[in-house]
């Protein structure tokens, strides 16, 4: 990621790219954030928006593993969604300080390792940072964030790549839990082979799968599918019309009903 500001690097060059998002999109009532080893994998889930008309902050998360336990995976900040406004710029300015590389965020990494529930040794990262946050000023941000596991707004990958196929045996899109996640997120992997918690070959043959689980989906509304889930390359399951955009379309992903997005004037 190109960096806004070289101080922001690693875990937290999101930051500075999110503020600068929301400032120059003030048209957009929410920015939904997925890092970069993250990916959409249930192409027909509806995301619950009703539910969070009273929140400007959701993250998949646990409300007792976060302000009663401290656990510093009690919640997840690879996927979320954030209400455009002068809230959101004012948590982004409450997070950020611990953020700076160097002597900063090596002294932070110290005291969230300290204070919160098993995590290990190392420098301040985001996600850490987010739960401390909240789990110590629960008064001035916890009503507007929400923390949501009633589907995978992040879902970790390691629990779930190897049952894809017993996903499409039993199940259907639109699920967006366990039986079918929305995100199928790869904490701990890194492509270019540095820090990683998994090799190389092992990550990469996982996201070519949980891609090509996502790409059926997609595939499947022309008559076509990969080979396996293993495999970039794509088969006829049917035949089809020479109109396929014509053809009958169960999950609604060919002409999706869009809502009009009502635009305060003030």
């Amino acid at each position: 990621m190109a960096l806004l500001d070289a101080e922001m690097a690693g875990f937290w060059a999101k930051l500075p790219l999110i503020r600068k998002l929301l400032l120059s999109h003030p048209e957009v009532e929410f920015l939904w954030w997925m890092d970069s080893d993250a990916m959409f994998t249930d192409m027909a889930f509806e995301v619950p928006w009703e539910r969070y008309k009273d929140s400007n902050f959701v993250m998949h998360g646990w409300n007792e593993m976060v302000y009663d336990q401290k656990n510093w995976i009690g919640l997840n900040t690879g996927s979320f969604l954030l209400r455009n406004g002068q809230w959101a710029l004012d948590i982004l300015d409450a997070w950020a300080p611990m953020g700076p590389k160097g002597k900063i965020r090596e002294e932070a990494g110290k005291v969230l390792t300290r204070e919160l529930k098993n995590r290990p040794v190392f420098e301040a990262d985001d996600q850490s940072a987010m739960v401390y946050l909240l789990a110590t000023q629960r008064e001035k941000w916890g009503d507007k964030v929400y923390l949501e596991n009633s589907y995978y707004l992040h879902g970790y990958w390691g629990i779930l790549v190897d049952r894809y196929e017993e996903m499409i045996e039993n199940y259907h899109p639109g699920l967006g839990d366990h039986r079918w996640p929305l995100v199928t997120h790869f904490v701990g992997c890194k492509p270019c082979g540095k820090f990683g918690d998994y090799s190389v070959e092992r990550c990469l043959k996982q996201m070519d799968r949980a891609f090509n689980f996502g790409d059926n989906q997609i595939l499947q509304i022309y008559g076509f599918t990969h080979k396996s889930l293993a495999s970039r390359r794509v088969k006829r399951v049917r035949n089809e019309t020479n109109n396929p955009l014509e053809v009958k379309d169960e999950l609604g992903l060919l002409h999706p009903a869009f809502k009009a997005v009502k635009v305060s004037s003030s």
